[in-house]
């Protein structure tokens, strides 16, 4: 099966993009509004794999009716939530979405926490296509340690990056490998490895215990702005794709319009579900060396002049 030829994200000659990251709730959304307000010729593209659904807003805290006619967003309600959308969906959204900004002249500023997503944009990953064929097959096959002696024998190389206990990364490479007719090592080096970006990344810092309270206090928020209406308006439609129904917030609610548990043991279990989502997002990001870290102790906005500075350096 051949592949279609690699476009680079970033289009050549294009101002470098910005990247304001950090854990979910951190306030990176309000600061990188706030950086597009102060400059004037920002404008913003989301890297978050849910906000691209339209209908789900409220849950997604995507950016309201007001603050998208005051500052240009990119890469949101791009498909349906029973529809069907990847990360190489994404990539061309994005693609299209810096070729656009710099057409007009404008500064790109991605702003998420969606962290293969940011990865797939930063690093400009070519990323192996599904082969559901191949990888039905290889899961018949239950001992994982004869499937990476397989997967040595196609590619070396992507064999030797993991253990041979690990079966989902290694029924992943032995899928691409004999489905493309490519090593799964030859779409690139892997995860682990952080190479020079075309992406300057700006992490936003706020401890654990802040970060944790301003998860809680959202989910307050969002049940007061309807985000309960939003999921039964969504229940009531056709059926959303497994993606979409697995968002933060959205399961847990979908669970309780089913009659399966209460809306007070809902909202209990997505405020766990975000707390252990944003730890992990801390481990994502701390492996990148790339990333140069603002720190706030609690509100977020302490962190805009220095991001400023970052902008100036970056762009002026």
């Amino acid at each position: 099966m051949s592949l279609p030829a690699h476009e680079p994200i970033v289009p050549e000659g294009s101002a470098r993009p910005l990247a304001i990251l950090g854990v979910t709730a951190s306030g990176k959304s309000a600061l990188a509004l706030e950086l597009a307000r102060q400059r004037g010729d920002v404008e913003l593209v989301s890297v978050d794999s849910m906000q691209v659904y339209r209908g789900m807003d409220v849950g997604t805290a995507k950016p309201t009716v007001a603050e998208r006619s005051e500052v240009r967003h990119h890469v949101l309600d791009l498909v349906d939530p029973w529809e069907s959308f990847d990360v190489h969906a994404f990539q061309g959204a994005v693609r299209c979405a810096l070729t656009d900004i710099h057409g007009r002249g404008k500064r790109p500023v991605l702003v998420g926490g969606t962290g293969l997503y940011l990865r797939a944009v930063v690093d400009d990953l070519e990323i192996p296509g599904q082969f559901p064929e191949v990888a039905a097959e290889l899961e018949t096959e239950p001992d994982t340690v004869l499937l990476h002696t397989r997967l040595a024998a196609l590619d070396p190389l992507g064999a030797a990056r993991m253990e041979p206990t690990n079966r989902r990364r290694i029924l992943r490479a032995l899928e691409v490998s004999a489905g493309s007719g490519r090593p799964f090592s030859s779409f690139g080096a892997g995860m682990e490895v952080h190479q020079p970006s075309p992406v300057h990344l700006v992490g936003l810092w706020l401890p654990r215990p802040v970060v944790v309270l301003r998860i809680e206090r959202r989910y307050v928020d969002q049940m007061a702005a309807g985000f309960l209406a939003e999921v039964q308006r969504l229940a009531a439609g056709p059926s959303i794709s497994h993606t979409a129904a697995q968002a933060l917030g959205y399961r847990e609610l979908l669970a309780h319009l089913r009659g399966e548990i209460t809306l007070d043991t809902a909202l209990a279990t997505a405020v766990t579900r975000t707390r252990q989502f944003a730890r992990r997002q801390r481990v994502w990001f701390r492996r990148d060396p790339r990333i140069s870290w603002i720190g706030a102790a609690e509100d977020p906005m302490v962190a805009l002049p220095a991001l400023l500075a970052e902008a100036h350096a970056l762009w002026d």
